[in-house]
């Protein structure tokens, strides 16, 4: 079996799963939001059920508008908020909360051999651990917190093995970018994207975040990757419960194997209105931008406002260009602040928001208006996605972002340091 299948296999009551299979799974989370939490909710107590199966494994997240932008959204909050309280399910509050798919590893709540739900397409973010975890519909997600079970069918997995060192400036986003340039939108459709090779081995877990969260953008049910120390580095500091860590066989039945030697790809550049529209950074010039943001569940990480402050230090963000920088939770923004990222930023010119998912989703924080432009580290850049259905967002790695906000044009970081 897969590395998918054999987590499937161990959250059911069988020895083994095969792809096409329909199985009813158990899970060990689910995770709803601000938008996707109140349909959540009003589909429970239409089932009639008084609780919750097990409190513990229920998080809800407000991130997509909040500080709340305004009393439709303050209502949202507050409806989750009070069904929180009333189950005893944990629960984020302003102040401490983040991103979702930056808060749940970062506090452990994630672990290797999970099986992980939410009503939000990007769940699939936690494969970088070594996790089964997949968005589901707000309803699906009603009957996973009465009854800790999904009913799913088990995908196919397709491995793509990543060959080389990584150039400068390289890093996940360049590589997912890529990988949905060359197969499509469509090109994982309910699959599982397995990451391996050298290349994925030299990867910072953030990056591994950052292409786990894109799968989807292929289509993908979900992005994994395999245990190993750097993983576990990662995960032991924070674990709160055991978790177990499985492995492919050997002779694991795949769809497809996909190879890619890295040594020549260069930061990528999505033009719009699709993922899959990349190119690398040295064919674009002379694309002006009015906006440029940093940060989402895709690259809003420590290291990628790192990246972002070492290309924007004794800089300054170009005067027709609003930069907005986005910590991707609380912990994220205390470090930036220790290690004077944000000082960085705000000399540079740019805002530093609370966490939040905002423009990503034309929330708020950030809006285009029509006829704009917009360099994003988010992960969608679809017609309308950050405001105007007249706008136009482009979708880069945090280096790129920077050297864009300076220039006021799409630009290689490599113009602004060697």
């Amino acid at each position: 079996m897969t590395l998918a299948q054999k987590i499937l296999a161990a959250h059911t009551d069988k020895e083994e799963v095969v792809p096409g299979e329909f199985i009813n799974v158990k899970v060990d989370l689910v995770l709803a939001n601000d938008i996707t939490a109140p349909i959540a909710i009003r589909e429970f107590r239409r089932l009639g059920v008084d609780k919750v199966f097990d409190p513990t494994k229920i998080v809800m997240v407000p991130d997509h508008f909040t500080p709340n932008k305004d009393i439709a959204s303050a209502e949202q909050a507050k409806l989750i908020r009070e069904f929180s309280r009333e189950q005893g399910i944990i629960f984020y509050e302003v102040g401490q909360m983040g991103i979702e798919h930056v808060l749940l590893p970062e506090q452990g709540l994630v672990l290797p051999g999970d099986v992980v739900v939410g009503a939000d397409s990007h769940t699939c973010t936690y494969g970088a651990v070594g996790a089964f975890a997949t968005g589901m519909g707000s309803t699906d997600i009603a009957a996973a917190m009465a009854t800790g079970d999904i009913w799913m069918k088990v995908p196919s997995t397709i491995k793509f093995v990543y060959h080389g060192n990584l150039g400068k400036w390289v890093g996940g986003k360049d590589l997912i970018l890529h990988t949905i340039g060359d197969i499509g939108v469509d090109g994982a459709l309910y699959s599982v994207m397995e990451f391996t090779g050298e290349a994925i081995d030299a990867l910072p877990i953030d990056g591994r975040f950052t292409m786990a969260n894109m799968a989807v953008e292929a289509g993908a049910k979900a992005g994994m990757f395999r245990v190993d120390n750097k993983t576990q580095l990662y995960v032991k500091s924070r674990a709160k419960r055991d978790y177990l860590v499985y492995e492919p066989d050997n002779d694991a039945d795949y769809a497809k194997v996909i190879e890619y030697n890295v040594s020549n790809i260069e930061p990528q550049v999505a033009l719009p209105h699709s993922p899959a529209n990349a190119r690398p950074v040295s064919q674009l010039d002379d694309i002006e931008v009015d906006q440029v943001v940093i940060g989402s569940c895709t690259n809003g990480r420590l290291e990628d406002l790192r990246i972002a402050a070492r290309i924007l230090k004794g800089k300054k963000v170009h005067p027709g260009v609003r930069c907005i920088v986005i910590p991707g939770s609380q912990q994220v923004y205390l470090d930036a602040l220790i290690e004077e990222f944000v000082e960085i930023f705000v000399r540079a010119g740019a805002v530093v928001s609370t966490p939040t998912c905002g423009p990503c989703l034309g929330g708020h924080m950030g809006v285009l208006a029509e006829g704009e432009r917009c360099l994003s580290t988010t992960n969608r850049n679809f017609v309308g996605r950050m405001g105007s259905a007249k706008s136009e967002v482009y979708l880069a790695n945090p280096a790129v972002a920077a050297a864009t906000a300076i220039m006021g044009r799409i630009a290689s970081p490599g113009e602004i340091l060697q």
